[in-house]
């Protein structure tokens, strides 16, 4: 299980404009905030995604980087940045590579059981590479704790 202290392991994905972004290339130069989440246009994936949206400047600043990700397709999570005016990246594990190094992945996801889903999860990744908060829900209908990810963000500045 990933937690605080160790280094994050790192991944190449694309986002929804197809541009290839890698964790490794924040380091030394920003924190980052990463967070899974299971699909796009799902009821509660939109309500944390629209809560970061309008809380941005809490979570991403010259300091900090907001990436979420799923294992949604390109294409997906263009058509859900679009229709949800989400201002941060949203890249695509389609491949579930990243979900899981970060040990994110249910084995069985809903009464659909769909394997290979990820779960909702936030980590906060500091400018040398290390972990400093890992949060991992079980239940996909539980939010993260916001509060405790600012708090995390505000003393690596």
């Amino acid at each position: 299980m990933i937690t605080k202290g160790t280094i994050a392991p790192d991944f190449s994905l694309f986002d929804s404009s197809k541009q290839l972004t890698t964790l490794f290339d924040f380091r030394d130069r920003k924190n980052v905030l990463l967070f899974f989440f299971p699909f796009a246009f799902s009821s509660t994936c939109t309500t944390q995604l629209c809560s970061v949206r309008d809380n941005v400047s809490t979570f991403r600043n010259e300091h900090t980087e907001v990436f979420g990700i799923s294992v949604d397709s390109v294409y997906s999570l263009a058509a859900y940045k679009s229709a949800y005016n989400l201002s941060y990246l949203l890249l695509s594990d389609f491949n579930k590579v990243a979900s899981g190094k970060y040990e994110v992945l249910y084995k069985s996801f809903s009464t659909m059981k769909l394997e290979g889903v990820s779960k909702r999860s936030s980590f906060v990744i500091d400018k040398a590479g290390f972990i400093q908060y890992a949060e991992v829900l079980e239940n996909a209908n539980d939010i993260p704790d916001f509060s405790l990810i600012q708090q995390s963000l505000q003393f690596l500045y």
